[in-house]
């Protein structure tokens, strides 16, 4: 009887917990319940009319331009229909479930918008409000506005020479005239200037500069490089696969692609470096197939210069005359002593070294979503179009031609098309959390695992504070794979 009655007293305990879960996952989940959108001049206001408290994170992307609302353990349902946005900056609305039942809404935008957001509480009949407005980003022109007013000066002069005729008495005209007029004369003489110096500010901006990336297809010409199985040559794949690369960098907002060659010719291999220098490229990509006595060898490599390879390099540099004219951090080798040039040169090679490991990992990264990969880690070797002394430069192994099944693939549009969008994704990815001075791209981090926002924070020599505000953040909380804009 005693086991009956405990067995009972478990079982209501346990349909109890249950309730007050169930209970409690109600009370933390909303769902919206409408989406409204009004337009004020140049200022439009999103509401989402929510059934709950919610917890949400806003933030900004660049190219092109995105609002993303994240909010916690949300849904949308499907009779909730997206309003229309013709007349507003907004051409469209997309939604998706994240992980633990966050709702990620992305507004695309016309053009670029600043934003602010806020959570109103139940009011009125209204539940739940998450409220976004956004306000135009271009600048008020006030030059424009200020030559009209400059005019005032003129109309005073006009009844001075109504005076002037009028007045018949001889006497009178004359000695009032050479008074009233040098103070009049000197106002229309001073209102002008300011005129002058606030008209050409907008002239003085430039325009900002696209990224360059140097894509070198290798070997061609007399040079044919590895040959498969089947008789592919390297230099035939590799050069469809640069070109489809080219497609897709000058696709990208801000950037440019330049091609060492463009069709079958043979180009020393210094002579590809020196080709990425005259364009002032910001980053060299060299792409090749490998081959291995092993057929059954396979998958992608990724490699940057070894430290031998740039000491040696930097051995020749110093020592070769012909050199003397390069510039190293802005210095002439020709005006400097030997210790000088070495210390400049070091801290040239080891900041492209830098750059070159961690875009060569982006790549990487990406070229795993592909296929197999030879190695998981980025290697090393001292590949002579590698040894670019100021210029971030990785080599590419897109695949084994040597292998049967890889050569297939290589030969294959759909194949090559995916290595030039992992390539893509790679560099681009690499200039959001590296952006250059004068570029369209705005500085990006994207978070990894382990990180905090103190920790970014400091990296990026900025404040906590001003980090939080510039993505709109409520917490501390982070997520691996977010994306907070740096400000």
């Amino acid at each position: 009887m005693t086991s009956s009655k405990t067995s009972l007293t478990n079982t209501f305990v346990c349909l109890f917990s249950l309730c007050l879960f169930l209970l409690n996952t109600a009370a933390w989940s909303a769902s919206i319940e409408s989406v409204r959108v009004s337009q004020t001049n140049n200022d439009t206001r999103l509401v989402l009319d929510l059934d709950a408290m919610v917890h949400y994170k806003v933030f900004k992307l660049a190219n092109p331009d995105r609002i993303v609302v994240d909010i916690n353990n949300s849904t949308k349902p499907a009779t909730v229909k997206t309003p229309s946005l013709s007349a507003t900056p907004i051409s469209n609305i997309r939604y998706a479930a994240k992980e633990k039942g966050t709702l990620r809404m992305v507004l695309d935008l016309k053009n670029t918008m600043r934003f602010d957001s806020t959570l109103l509480k139940p009011s009125n009949g209204h539940h739940y409000r998450l409220v976004i407005d956004l306000h135009s980003a271009k600048p008020t022109i006030v030059a424009t506005k200020k030559p009209p007013v400059q005019t005032k000066p003129a109309t005073v002069i006009k009844p001075i020479q109504t005076k002037t005729v009028t007045t018949k008495p001889k006497p009178v005209a004359v000695k009032p005239k050479p008074k009233p007029a040098p103070v009049q004369a000197k106002a229309p003489q001073i209102t002008p200037k300011p005129a002058e110096m606030i008209l050409p500010k907008p002239v003085k901006k430039e325009p900002p500069r696209k990224i360059i990336i140097a894509i070198d297809a290798g070997h061609g010409g007399k040079d044919s490089g590895a040959i498969g199985y089947k008789k592919t040559k390297e230099k035939d794949v590799v050069l469809l696969i640069a070109k489809r690369l080219a497609k897709l960098v000058n696709q990208e907002p801000g950037m440019k692609a330049y091609l060492t060659r463009s069709k079958d010719v043979f180009i020393p291999l210094r002579g590809r470096i020196k080709k990425a220098h005259n364009q002032k490229a910001d980053l060299f990509i060299s792409i090749h197939a490998d081959a291995f006595k092993n057929t059954k060898a396979r998958g992608a490599s990724v490699f940057v210069l070894s430290e031998r390879g740039a000491s040696s390099e930097a051995a020749k540099l110093l020592a070769d005359k012909e050199n003397a004219a390069d510039f190293v951090g802005g210095i002439s080798f020709e005006s400097t002593d030997d210790l000088l040039k070495s210390v400049l040169l070091d801290l040239s090679q080891t900041g492209s070294l830098l750059a070159s490991l961690e875009v060569a990992n982006t790549v990487l990264s990406g070229l795993k979503r592909v296929g197999h990969v030879h190695k998981k880690t980025v290697e090393s070797a001292s590949f002579v179009v590698l040894k670019s002394h100021d210029i971030p430069s990785i080599l590419v192994e897109t695949a084994f031609i040597s292998n049967p099944t890889e050569e297939r693939k290589l030969n294959s549009t759909s194949h090559q098309n995916k290595l030039a969008r992992a390539m893509m994704s790679g560099i681009r990815n690499y200039f959001q959390r590296n952006p250059l001075p004068g570029t369209i791209h705005e500085q990006q981090h994207i978070v990894n695992r382990g990180e905090t926002l103190n920790s970014i924070a400091k990296r990026y020599q900025i404040t906590t504070a001003s980090l939080k505000t510039n993505n709109n953040l409520h917490s501390t909380q982070l997520k691996v794979g977010d994306i907070l804009l740096i400000p």
